[in-house]
């Protein structure tokens, strides 16, 4: 499919032409198919850069969010409307920003993970299930480039264009395998979910961390991360066009005297001007001056469960009992066809069997993994396995 069934809607860009898309969607019947941009890559944070909509007797709608950055009257015209989505939890995020927050929706993705199809990107499930092929050559362009091009308005258009035809097929598929009522329970939870928690320490998931391991180098990290958010922030970039990782590990290791130490590293190199290599040094230097007590730990805390490879030394019969849920997770999982995460989550059974219930039976169990956050349909399906696994004699 290489042209939107009406042609390329024009951008919509000024509140005239939004009061129009949305009295046209309002007045639309079924699911709206909806879709983001973002500019990963290119511009600081995850904001939404062109927002995709498309419902039965409205057509498609392409709307500029920097134009019109408040879309809740959009949001609210669709409320209680069924909201198709790719891979949703990608762009609530995103959508939540411009107060677009469904409260009904269908995630095609998460769908065709549950029905258990091996491929699941828009385009190899439009593919297998619609028989149709997407033109996908524009997905990590940079968004926030303005006017954007005909082809990626195309591009973009596409995305949302077979989204409900898609979302018919796979409930049908559901509905036969006898999953619908699963699927139903794991969208309402998407869309029940709190905005996740801002990460605590994101310095620490910088690439390549596992080779820093002194206190003193884990607070150059820090600062040489911080320091490089706020740059890219104050320039809405993305923070890895500012400065890479790579370097800022680096910087780390070598703990460098001065800024001509510095500019022999790598990362640090021509490209760099001495008032930024001045601006990277100083930072090294405010972590060299920090005191024993103002360092960073080693590790971040941890919450539950240690590492699964540690729980031979630490505990055997823990151990055992995560060997016995695994495998019966994992045949479980074959039997019912679909990946072993979708059935439950690895974190889920780590902590079940680190810390399994007093007295191991199906209530107890059940109780334990819907204090987890499982969903009733996995209570269902999991718990006779781990009240097998919990049961086993322990080695």
């Amino acid at each position: 499919m290489l042209e939107p069934r009406e042609g390329i809607p024009p951008v919509i860009a000024d509140e005239a032409a939004l009061a129009r898309v949305i009295a046209a969607f309002e007045a639309g019947s079924g699911p709206v198919a909806v879709d983001a941009e973002r500019a990963s890559g290119y511009r600081y944070g995850q904001r939404a850069y062109l927002v995709q909509l498309r419902r039965e007797g409205a057509g498609t709608a392409l709307v500029d969010p920097v134009a019109c950055p408040d879309l809740s009257a959009l949001g609210d015209a669709l409320s209680g409307v069924e909201w198709v989505l790719h891979a949703a939890t990608q762009d609530l995020p995103c959508l939540r920003e411009i107060g677009m927050v469904p409260t009904r929706l269908f995630d095609t993705e998460l769908a065709g993970r549950l029905a258990g199809f091996p491929r699941v990107g828009l385009g190899a499930m439009v593919e297998s299930v619609l028989g149709f092929v997407l033109e996908k050559g524009h997905s990590a362009v940079d968004w926030s480039t303005r006017p954007l091009p005909e082809p990626w308005l195309r591009y973009a258009a596409l995305d949302v264009e077979l989204l409900v035809d898609l979302r018919d097929a796979l409930e049908k598929e559901l509905d036969r395998q006898g999953k619908l009522e699963w699927a139903r329970q794991e969208f309402d939870a998407i869309a029940s979910a709190p905005p996740p928690e801002p990460r605590k320490d994101p310095w620490r998931r910088t690439s390549g961390m596992h080779k820093v391991r002194r206190r003193r180098q884990l607070a150059v990290v820090r600062e040489l991360w911080q320091t490089r958010d706020r740059i890219a922030q104050r320039r809405d970039v993305s923070p890895g066009k500012v400065l890479g990782d790579t370097a800022i590990v680096e910087a780390a290791l070598a703990l460098p005297a001065n800024v001509q130490a510095l500019a022999a590293l790598n990362g640090f190199g021509h490209r760099v001007g001495k008032r930024q290599l001045e601006q990277w040094q100083a930072a090294v230097d405010r972590a060299k001056a920090l005191s024993e007590a103002q360092l960073p730990q080693p590790g971040q805390p941890v919450t539950g469960p240690p590492p699964p490879r540690a729980w031979a030394d630490k505990d055997p019969a823990a151990a055992a009992r995560l060997s016995a849920a695994r495998a019966g997770v994992s045949a479980l999982a074959e039997q019912v066809g679909m990946p072993q995460e979708n059935l439950i989550t690895p974190d889920t059974v780590r902590r079940v069997c680190w810390e399994p219930p007093a007295v191991v039976d199906a209530e107890s169990v059940a109780s334990a993994l819907a204090g987890h956050g499982a969903r009733p349909w996995q209570v269902e399906q999991v718990t006779p396995v781990l009240v097998e696994a919990l049961s086993a004699k322990e080695a």
